[in-house]
């Protein structure tokens, strides 16, 4: 695979200084190549065999533990079991497991192959399944029991040998080979990771992800969260999404931090199981944060965090609330599946609740406009770009697009165009404004949705609030809300809602309908899907 050099920034500030990346340096330097993601674990392996890696509570509460050492032993009779399968470098292997230990393990073994997984939504169907698993030529596919009946319908449409992953084997059985592989067969530029995006306005697009990408997503963040071997990361997000990958499980394995892996996300049962297994670092979205605030949450004996990631907006409230009951300040974070690690980040001294953050450490980003490029002063809305290099500090391209990756990429400068729209105020900080189809035209006046969504969510009886544009013969577009009644409240709670946003919105911004909805449609890590809305009848 070549990568395209598109860009060649020579100014950036980073400690990462024995970091070989090209923005560091102008290019990349071949006397001292990329780094892949299956050297930094060789590396940690060989530098603290006996340190914790992984421990895993599995659903019956039986908690399983290995050391690097011990891990690597499995990732390596693993790869063996893969090779005697035909997988090879260059191959796709598809992985549509809840979170347990096999999926780290097939990963890891992955990596060290030079061969990419194929991340799958466990709880996806059959067409979807047999889309991915076509797209991306997939040779090889692994799924558990709940996932056996769809998965194998899919793969038969394509192909694809499918292997079953009995959940509860911490012995890995079904999936050792005879023989260990320990060479390490991968390339910087090799992929090692196709994942496809959340799909919150449009249908997914698979992102391409490599060994450099997967390297210097733990570099900088672990960096960003001060993360020390000592460390332990908390991951109860699913593990074929981003944000445990990149924000968890690479950091940890370039600190040598370890990871406690749950699962699933339990409202009820997050604070106490950290509390049990003494996380210190934790990532979640705003839905998660919302959900244990909803079952009254109350502080927990003996709880260690000390550092919390959180994407997406919470109001000042629940912020407060959920800091009390962590004891930390979480900080809010800004990154895609195509940014890699996170290029926004808040300071751990202060962070600004309704910031996205400031560039994080490492990386490149700017308030552009749209249309022509051009950076914007402070305090201007546009749309956020970032800086970087295919293949290295941003995502390879989109599979088999190029038109879609062109697109991103829509100046000759190599700036990536995010699709978000935010501002930046004069201490340097990001606040988001929406997607691009976050703003309507409602009789030639622009209307941000965010806006609307926040003063509904400051509503005493609403959990949380989406809204979308809906034709107008008359205004061309007009605003609809749809809103979750917080549990406590009674039925009728929201009946004043029309009058809520009389007293705070200009007439414009007012939606003219609110649909009270028992949940919004999501991905599976809480994104909400806005499209979905939209094909809802009535709208």
């Amino acid at each position: 695979m070549v990568l395209p050099r598109w860009i060649r920034p020579t100014a950036l500030a980073t400690t990462l200084d024995q970091y070989p990346y090209p923005f560091a340096s102008g290019g990349q330097d071949m006397a001292n190549p990329l780094p892949t993601f299956a050297a930094r674990w060789a590396d940690t392996v060989a530098a603290a065999p006996e340190r914790p890696f992984l421990i895993w509570e599995a659903p019956d509460g039986v908690v399983t533990r290995w050391t690097y050492g011990a891990f690597d032993e499995v990732v390596a009779r693993i790869a063996g079991g893969l090779r005697e399968r035909g997988v090879s470098r260059g191959s796709r292997v598809g992985i549509a497991l809840p979170n347990c230990p096999a999926f780290v393990a097939i990963w890891l073994a992955l990596t060290r192959l030079g061969a990419a997984m194929v991340c799958s939504d466990p709880s996806a169907r059959a067409p979807e399944f047999t889309a991915q698993l076509r797209r991306t030529r997939a040779s090889l596919g692994f799924c558990g029991p709940d996932q056996a009946a769809e998965y194998r319908a899919a793969a038969a449409r394509t192909g694809t040998e499918v292997v079953e992953v009995e959940l509860t084997d911490t012995g890995f059985t079904a999936l050792r080979g005879a023989s260990a592989v320990t060479a390490v067969d991968a390339q910087p530029a090799d992929l090692a990771g196709l994942m496809f995006t959340s799909g919150t306005t449009a249908e997914p697009k698979c992102v391409m992800v490599t060994q450099a990408n997967y390297a210097f997503a733990g570099e900088v963040m672990a960096s960003a969260a001060a993360l020390r071997a000592a460390d332990r990361q908390f991951v109860v997000l699913p593990l074929f999404h981003a944000n445990a990958q990149y924000y968890s499980f690479a950091p940890a394995i370039t600190a040598g931090a370890s990871v406690v892996l749950m699962p699933a996300f339990s409202a009820s049962g997050l604070l106490t199981q950290a509390a049990r297994h003494e996380v210190t670092h934790l990532s979640l979205f705003a839905a998660p944060i919302r959900m244990v605030l909803a079952r009254g949450a109350t502080p927990v004996p003996g709880l260690r965090i000390v550092h919390c990631w959180y994407a997406q907006n919470i109001t000042d409230e629940q912020y407060e609330r959920f800091a009390e009951l962590i004891g930390c300040r979480p900080r809010q974070l800004y990154g895609m599946t195509e940014t890699v690690p996170a290029v926004l980040t808040n300071r751990a001294i202060v962070p600004e609740p309704a910031s996205m953050g400031q560039p994080t450490l490492g990386c490149r980003v700017e308030i552009r406009d749209p249309k022509t490029g051009a950076a914007l002063a402070t305090g201007d809305e546009g749309e956020v770009f970032v800086a970087g290099e295919p293949g290295s500090t941003l995502f390879a391209g989109y599979l088999d697009a190029p038109k879609a990756t062109a697109d991103s990429f829509p100046f000759d400068d190599g700036w990536f165009a995010t699709g978000d729209r935010a501002s930046v105020d004069p201490q340097g900080r990001f606040f988001f404004a929406g997607r691009r189809g976050d703003v309507l035209k409602v009789s030639g006046e622009n209307v941000s949705l965010v806006e609307i969504e926040a003063v509904l969510a400051q509503h005493p009886a609403v959990l949380e609030a989406a809204v979308v544009g809906e034709p107008d013969p008359v205004r061309d577009e007009v605003p609809v809300a749809y809103v979750v009644r917080t549990p406590a409240a009674p039925p009728g709670a929201l009946d004043d809602l029309p009058e809520w946003c009389t007293a705070r919105l200009a007439k414009s911004k007012r939606p003219v309908r609110f649909e009270q909805v028992a949940e919004l449609p999501r991905t599976s890590v809480g994104k909400i899907r806005k499209f979905k809305l939209s094909e809802r009848p009535g709208t």
